[in-house]
């Protein structure tokens, strides 16, 4: 199989959400150019202007007319997050300061993913937040007068840190979140750009009250997520080489990268000009000979969202590679540990269920059954990577859930493939 040329990938996910919604607390008209047009972030888009906040149509260059940390107004109705985690979390945030009650809701799968991680801290700061019984939505917020906070936060998460953080400023007070690693940095690399007062110390950041926030302007830079199964692509082909440019190469998310190093891949990643206060570049990725790796505890935060197609890549890489330290991942969009390990046995690759990972052994075996996603857009990806080799006769039962986070996923899959 041979790859070639130039892609760029959509607009980083995680950045556009929270463009939109600095853009919404901003005073003034921001600009935000390459905004990833993706399910989950119409959801966000569609929050907003239930808050008051109307979003325009997503596309190539939108301009939003923010309403100011304390300007949003109360929903006459729930607030649908569809399947976004992120949407749900951190305006959930923005929520618990805002004189009023807002209920949300999701579908099947984001309702059953846990919020007391986020209740917890927002009761902490005086907001009332009712949470399904089953942890999981419906979600209702009371906000009102918050005080700071100090918070301890026991797993590493960019969207417990960021519900803070966005408490804290639109309540503004000071806030601290400790993490037992860093998690993605996000949030706090946009409030800098905005004017705020952000101290960051290892796995410790501060935020200081602030009254306004200056409008936002930037150009989305494109996801590393979404870049890295290309990457893993050229990586698994026998002939080319594949460059995607722009790609958001912040440190806290190129965990993937440096693990595809670490399996032998003949990688580069070219820095750039910095876009958004996030530094950016080329990944280039070409044929390579992989090799299993052992990825632990201290690395998972960086690359949570990739450890799926990292073991979708060891099933080619010789060895047995493990992931240990991700019980993280039983709780996204699907049980991703589960989930991996059976359709990877599926289609023929020796896989063992750990309670906090798994082991997978790597084979020239043709890879050859069917892939069920449980919705799971990482999950079609990853496996949509393997079902692009030569002589590999995977089906997947529901190749729609990539447009998630990645809408355009299956074309550019074709386009890197060349004759």
């Amino acid at each position: 199989m041979k790859v070639g040329g130039t892609i760029r990938v959509p607009g980083d996910k995680s950045i556009s959400h929270r463009a939109l919604i600095f853009a919404a607390l901003a005073e003034g008209a921001s600009r935000i150019r390459d905004i990833l047009p993706s399910a989950d972030v119409h959801s966000t888009a569609t929050v907003l202007g239930a808050l008051g906040v109307p979003v325009p149509p997503l596309s190539t260059d939108i301009t939003i007319a923010g309403r100011g940390p304390r300007g949003l107004t109360a929903p006459t109705g729930d607030l649908d997050c569809g399947n976004s985690g992120t949407t749900t979390r951190l305006l959930a945030g923005v929520a618990a300061a805002l004189p009023f009650t807002s209920r949300f809701v999701g579908d099947a799968s984001l309702s059953r993913r846990p919020m007391r991680r986020i209740a917890k801290p927002l009761r902490e700061m005086g907001a009332t937040v009712d949470v399904a019984p089953a942890d999981g939505l419906p979600m209702t917020v009371s906000g009102g007068h918050l005080h700071g906070i100090t918070w301890r936060s026991e797993t590493a998460s960019a969207q417990v840190k960021s519900a803070i953080l966005l408490a804290g400023l639109v309540a503004g007070v000071e806030v601290t979140v400790h993490e037992p690693a860093r998690s993605r940095d996000h949030t706090e690399r946009i409030l800098t750009a905005l004017g705020a007062t952000v101290d960051v110390l290892g796995a410790t950041v501060r935020l200081a009250p602030r009254d306004r926030l200056a409008p936002l302007h930037m150009r989305v830079p494109a996801d590393p997520s979404s870049a890295a199964f290309l990457a893993a692509l050229a990586a698994l082909a026998t002939q080319g080489e594949l460059a995607l440019p722009d790609v958001c190469l912040n440190p806290t998310r190129t965990g993937f990268y440096a693990a595809l190093a670490r399996m032998g891949a003949n990688l580069t990643l070219e820095h750039g000009e910095p876009q958004g206060g996030e530094p950016v570049g080329t990944v280039v990725a070409r044929p390579s000979s992989l090799v299993a790796i052992d990825l632990g505890r201290d690395d998972v935060p960086s690359m949570i969202d990739e450890l799926p197609l990292i073991a979708c890549l060891a099933a080619r890489a010789a060895g047995t590679t493990t992931i240990r330290g991700a019980e993280e991942l039983r709780v996204k969009e699907s049980d991703r540990i589960a989930t991996v390990v059976a359709n990877l046995r599926a289609v023929g690759v020796n896989a063992d269920e750990l309670p906090d990972g798994m082991c997978i052994e790597g084979s020239e075996r043709p890879l050859r059954g069917r892939v069920q996603t449980h919705g799971d857009h990482r999950i079609a990806m990853a496996f949509g990577v393997l079902r692009a080799l030569p002589n590999s006769e995977i089906a997947i039962d529901d190749t729609t859930c990539v447009a998630v986070s990645y809408p355009g996923f299956w074309d550019d899959i074709a386009r890197a493939v060349v004759s």
